[in-house]
C-alpha cells in the first residue's frame, strides 16, 4: 500500500512539473504564442472571406459564362465548345479566365473529352490529366478517356493501366462494366486470353442486366475456342 501512495505521489511530482514547465513557457513565450494565435485567426477570416466574397460569385458568373460551350458539346460540336463562336465563351476561355473555379476544373474535363473526339490525343491527355474529380461517375469516366486516348496512340499497356483504374475507383452499373468490357477486348487482342476470359465472366457474374453483361456469353465463348 504504501508502495503505491509513493508511486502515486511520484505521478503526481511529475504531473505538477510538467505543468508547472507549460506554465513557465506559455509565460515566456506568450508574445510569439499571441502572434501565432493572430496569424492563425486572420488567414481563417481571410480564407472564408476569399471563399464567400470572390470565388463563390466567380463561380456563379463562370457557370452562367459555360453554358452556351456546355450547349455545344452536347451537340458534338466540338471546335465551338472548345474555342467559343466569336460571341459566347468556349472551355479554353473559361479555364483561363476563371482558373480557380470549379466551373474551369469542370471545363478541362470536357475539353479533354472535346479533344479525344477531335483526334487530338496528346492534347486530350493533357486536359483530362489536369481535371480533378471526386464524383462517382466523372472520375471513372475521365480515367477511362485518357485509356481511349492512349490506345489511340498506340499505348495499350498504358490504356490497359487506364481502363483497370477506371473500372475500380467505383462498382457501379454505369462505367464499370463498360471500362471492364474495353479492358477485357484490350487484353484478348494482346494475346492475354486468361484474363481476358476472368474479365469477361466476371462482368456477366456482376452486370447481368447490363448490355456488357448480356453480351459477355459470345466473347466468352470466343476465348475459350482460342484456348482450345
Amino acid at each position: 500500500m504504501a508502495k503505491k501512495n509513493a508511486q502515486q505521489a511520484d505521478n503526481l511530482q511529475e504531473l505538477e512539473s510538467a505543468l508547472t514547465k507549460t506554465e513557465h513557457f506559455i509565460e515566456n513565450n506568450q508574445k510569439t504564442i499571441t502572434y501565432i494565435v493572430g496569424a492563425i485567426v486572420l488567414i481563417t477570416v481571410a480564407y472564408l472571406g476569399f471563399s464567400k466574397f470572390y470565388m463563390q460569385p466567380r463561380n456563379k458568373e463562370a457557370q452562367s459564362q459555360m453554358f452556351m460551350a456546355e450547349n455545344y458539346f452536347e451537340r458534338d460540336s466540338f471546335n465551338l465548345a472548345i474555342n467559343g463562336d466569336g460571341n459566347y465563351l468556349g472551355f479554353l476561355d473559361i479555364i483561363d479566365d476563371y482558373g480557380m473555379t470549379k466551373s474551369a476544373n469542370l471545363a478541362k474535363y470536357y475539353t479533354g473529352i472535346s479533344y479525344l473526339y477531335l483526334g487530338q490525343y496528346e492534347d486530350a491527355l493533357d486536359y483530362l490529366g489536369d481535371f480533378k474529380t471526386k464524383d462517382i461517375l466523372l472520375k471513372p469516366i475521365a480515367e477511362g478517356a485518357k485509356g481511349d486516348a492512349k490506345l489511340e496512340l498506340g499505348d495499350t499497356d498504358g490504356a490497359l493501366n487506364h481502363y483497370k483504374k477506371a473500372y475500380s475507383i467505383s462498382d457501379n452499373e454505369l462505367t464499370s462494366p463498360v471500362y471492364m468490357m474495353k479492358a477485357a477486348k484490350l487484353l484478348e487482342s494482346m494475346d492475354e486470353l486468361e484474363d481476358a476470359l476472368a474479365l469477361y465472366k466476371e462482368i456477366k457474374s456482376k452486370y447481368p442486366d447490363t448490355t456488357e453483361g448480356q453480351n459477355a456469353d459470345r466473347y466468352i465463348a470466343r476465348v475459350e475456342i482460342k484456348l482450345g
